[in-house]
């Protein structure tokens, strides 16, 4: 069975789309150190609150889950502990048995679990630069279908067909 990891922020929910709105409200200025101290003091359960998943995100692991193709789990970059408590208590509102691991953000998804042959699905282009050159396959999120040179796709269930 295929490992098939699926980042959350962006993919399975809008937190991007959020939590920056946040920061332009609150004036943050757009540089690295800003943001990364913006991100580890934020409420994240207020943000999850105003989160919506996208395009179905938790129904599609549901079908996901049920083809019994893949293992999955989640792999998602944190910027603080209380973010990763956050994210898991949604998770856990819908999953009682999926793998989570959170990811600090200065480490590498690649430096977590094993890629060579496992399947990431991440928005991020980067993450999947990465993944693929520690020998993974790498699938991009957007919902504008731009794959920036990878397979993309814009709802998660089209993986059990995708990846036959």
């Amino acid at each position: 069975m295929t490992n098939l990891y699926i980042d959350f922020d962006g993919v399975i929910v809008n937190t991007i789309e959020i939590s920056y709105k946040i920061a332009e409200e609150k004036g943050i200025e757009r540089n690295y150190e800003n943001y990364l101290q913006f991100f580890q003091n934020l409420n994240w359960a207020e943000v999850l609150e105003k989160c919506e998943p996208i395009n179905d995100s938790f129904n599609c692991i549901g079908k996901i889950i049920d083809s019994k193709k893949f293992n999955v789990a989640i792999l998602t970059h944190v910027t603080s502990i209380h973010e990763a408590e956050e994210k898991v208590k949604l998770i856990r509102k819908y999953f009682d048995d999926i793998t989570i691991i959170p990811v600090p953000k200065s480490i590498s998804k690649t430096q977590m679990i094993k890629t060579e042959g496992s399947v990431l699905v991440d928005d991020f282009v980067d993450n999947l630069v990465q993944w693929k050159e520690k020998g993974g396959i790498g699938i991009r999120f957007d919902l504008d279908m731009d794959g920036k040179g990878f397979p993309v796709i814009d709802r998660l269930d089209t993986l059990i067909d995708m990846l036959d």
